[in-house]
């Protein structure tokens, strides 16, 4: 398959995306529409500059960069962490300058921006009307963590919830939200479970050290991935993959790494779960018994990872000083499907559909 040259160009206020075909250099145009595509944040230079969000075509044919900057004539902030959604409104959290940049998901046209309230945010997720964001405080601090309560409707910061130290993951299932700590710049183990009913921790699971990422799968269990402690903590502990029952709040399966393997990246396609282990990605259905002895891909550089729709994505932040790439992947040929150029330390990917 032949790509195209992607060239990004500006004009009449909106966004052209001009890919060149190897074969007949026919130029494919697009105006601000984003749906049906791939979003992908992109941390930017640390304390100097702003971080970005690019896109990609679900025909994999168009990419544009810095989308927000290009549609509403400014900056996102320092460092775009992630990205939450709720309905037609895509929620930008910039961690550095303790923002939340509220946009029409598919134009990308600014709605809202909530800039109190939050210190050091993470992670956004919505229940029924509110969203919830993890946030560290101090990153050193184990006593100033918090979730940020948000009415989605004024858009402004309502309260909050005290939690244990770092906060990052979340998710949602119903009217329960599953908070991973990983334990900011230091380390944690916890797992909190938040009612939304009361806007309250309603219990606490220990896991392995530092959970980075969180799937649920199709029965409804919870499945944590823990780093575990890396070497130079002085106390270096193995990974863990664990599956929680959530009606009881208790592990019922936990999978152990060797010590010094740290792996990283949980995402759920189907009945497997993919996860990223040393620039490889494995593959394990969740009815696995053991951990699998061979990866499915190998030699990969990954910053961020993710899996949808049988294809992997990953994203190369290189020097995490220049532009990174978002590598897409099929999951059944195991071969790559495409490489497209996108912001400075690219992160997380989400799919605008």
């Amino acid at each position: 398959m032949n790509f195209r040259k992607i060239v990004l160009a500006l004009a009449l206020g909106g966004i052209i995306i001009a890919c060149e075909n190897d074969d007949n250099n026919d130029p494919v145009m697009a105006q601000g529409d984003f749906e049906n595509g791939i979003l992908v944040t992109n941390e930017g230079p640390f304390n100097n500059g702003t971080g970005t969000v690019s896109f990609i075509s679900e025909a994999l044919d168009t990419v544009g960069n810095a989308i927000y900057n290009s549609v509403n004539g400014s900056d996102l902030g320092n460092i775009v962490q992630s990205i939450g959604f709720s309905g037609n409104k895509a929620y930008i959290v910039a961690n550095v300058s303790n923002t939340i940049t509220v946009v029409d998901r598919y134009t990308f046209e600014e709605l809202a921006l909530i800039d109190t309230g939050l210190d050091n945010p993470r992670y956004f997720v919505a229940v029924n009307g509110t969203g919830y964001v993890t946030n560290w405080g101090d990153g050193m601090d184990e006593t100033d963590d918090f979730i940020a309560l948000v009415d989605l409707e004024s858009n402004t910061i309502t309260g909050s919830i005290p939690v244990p130290f770092g906060p990052e993951d979340i998710l949602a299932s119903g009217s329960t939200v599953y908070v991973a700590h990983q334990g900011a710049f230091g380390f944690n183990d916890k797992i909190s479970v938040i009612d939304t009913d009361t806007d309250a921790v309603s219990d606490t699971i220990t896991v392995g050290a530092v959970p980075n990422s969180m799937q649920l799968d199709a029965a409804g269990d919870l499945w944590v991935l823990s780093a575990g402690k890396p070497n130079f903590s002085g106390e270096e502990t193995a990974g863990r993959l664990q599956k929680i029952a959530v009606q009881t709040a208790t592990v019922t399966t936990t999978f152990d790494f060797e010590v010094t393997e740290h792996p990283n990246h949980l995402s759920l396609d189907g009945s497997t779960l993919y996860y990223s282990l040393d620039g490889n990605v494995f593959g394990l259905d969740t009815d696995a018994t053991a951990l699998p002895a061979e990866s499915d891909f190998s030699g990969l550089s990954i910053y961020g990872m993710t899996t949808n729709r049988g294809r992997l994505y990953t994203t190369d932040a290189k020097d995490f000083a220049s532009n990174g790439d978002l590598n897409i992947f099929s999951l059944d040929t195991k071969s790559e499907i495409g490489s497209f150029e996108v912001g400075i330390i690219p992160g997380g990917v989400y799919f605008n559909e």
